[in-house]
């Protein structure tokens, strides 16, 4: 047993001394890149940057009537329901209003009566002027051979033509007056039918524009009164929307405010429907509300499939900076400078050594940031536990 227990020392031995002996020959750059702490990377990279403002409303028709009555009346005829799609111009339905109609008829027959009164008073016109004619003519000739020969006619037979001639005259300017005053109440009867016969036309009530009937308030029979009479609680006949087109009401931030363009494209995300909208800018009263500091802004939002229902909950998303192909790295890799748009970024070169690089920033978004100068696209810069690095040291770097 004693050779053996020798035997199995020695070979340990020489284990020992041989493992000594390659530790030795090991170079120290390996223990020391062995031992280089890891660093989180991420390469700066060329990408569009857009700074957008999110807004939620809700989404409304582009425009909304309640239809009401113009006149009092009995629905004769309803030809609409809720969710019916209708076209500008047509028929939604029809009244019955009787005193428009006796009135209607009463101011025809007037109309044809005083057109009546017209004729008679021009015939008496005509034959006014045909007797003022030959009136005229017997005094003229009697007054040209009293002149020639003064003793042929008696003065007086003279004055009794002269005097007719001027009755004549006078009858004719009468009758030309009466003729003026039946023209007068010709009109004015023609007037009151056209009056009549335009309330009665509200009696049809169609569409003022496309849209659908959102809701219904009257049945065939039902007594609609007019709408204009502020004394009675006057009932509508449908509400009409207008939901191919939808308008977006979203309250700009004051800060934001001189960033908002008429025509600007908008992105508008609808959650109920998990899909998003193309909108544009359309208008905005260009004024903030002084309780909210905001400025109310729409957004109109084509609709033609009807996809979007009026009240659904949707996000505006208003693109308020945009930076075309810029070099964008991660917020968390700059360390930010005492002045805006200065910062220090931690980069690892190629011989995995870190540098720091002062560096310039631009816009800025929820998670990456322009860096205008400093950096070079491609260049790995640290975004996790810059605190405990420094320049100069080698670093094991790893992609996030």
């Amino acid at each position: 047993m004693r050779p053996s227990i020798s035997f199995t020392a020695a070979a340990a031995l020489l284990l020992a001394f041989a493992t000594a002996g390659c530790s030795r020959s090991a170079p120290a750059s390996t223990v020391e890149a062995a031992a280089a702490p890891v660093a989180v990377v991420a390469p700066a990279v060329r990408r569009d940057l857009n700074r957008t403002l999110s807004l939620a409303a809700e989404l409304r028709p582009f425009q909304q009537v309640a239809l009401y009555a113009k006149e009092a009346g009995y629905v004769q005829q309803i030809r609409v329901d809720v969710g019916d799609r209708v076209q500008t111009g047509e028929l939604l339905a029809t009244l019955e209003i009787p005193e428009l109609r006796d009135q209607l008829a009463q101011a025809t027959a007037t109309a044809q009566a005083d057109q009546q009164d017209v004729l008679r008073a021009a015939q008496d016109l005509d034959r006014a002027e045909a007797a003022a004619n030959v009136a005229h003519l017997d005094a003229s000739r009697l007054t040209e051979v009293s002149k020639a020969q003064p003793n042929l006619v008696a003065r007086q037979e003279v004055d009794a033509a002269i005097g007719a001639d001027q009755e004549a005259a006078a009858q004719v300017s009468a009758d030309k007056s009466a003729l003026a005053a039946a023209k007068s109440r010709v009109a004015a009867a023609q007037q009151a039918q056209n009056q009549v016969s335009t309330l009665l036309s509200y009696a049809r009530i169609t569409a003022p524009f496309a849209g659908i009937i959102t809701a219904r308030y009257a049945d065939k029979g039902t007594l609609l009164q007019a709408g204009v009479n502020s004394r009675v609680q006057a009932e509508p006949l449908v509400q009409l929307s207008q939901n191919d087109l939808l308008r977006l009401v979203i309250p700009v931030p004051e800060s934001d405010v001189a960033r908002i363009h008429r025509g600007e494209s908008v992105e508008v995300r609808v959650p109920a429907l998990n899909r998003t909208f193309p909108g544009v800018v359309a208008r905005f009263a260009d004024q903030l509300d002084l309780d909210t500091r905001t400025m109310h802004t729409e957004v109109d939002v084509p609709n033609p499939t009807l996809a979007m229902v009026p009240g659904m909950y949707a996000y505006a998303d208003l693109v308020l900076d945009q930076a075309r192909a810029a070099v964008a790295i991660p917020v968390a890799a700059l360390i930010r400078g005492t002045q805006p748009g200065t910062g220090t970024v931690l980069v690892v070169g190629a011989d995995r050594h870190i540098q720091s690089r002062n560096v310039t920033t631009g816009l800025e978004t929820a998670d990456q940031v322009q860096v205008l100068s400093g950096i070079a696209p491609g260049e790995r810069v640290v975004i996790a536990g810059q605190a405990s690095l420094k320049a100069g040291q080698l670093v094991t770097p790893a992609a996030n």
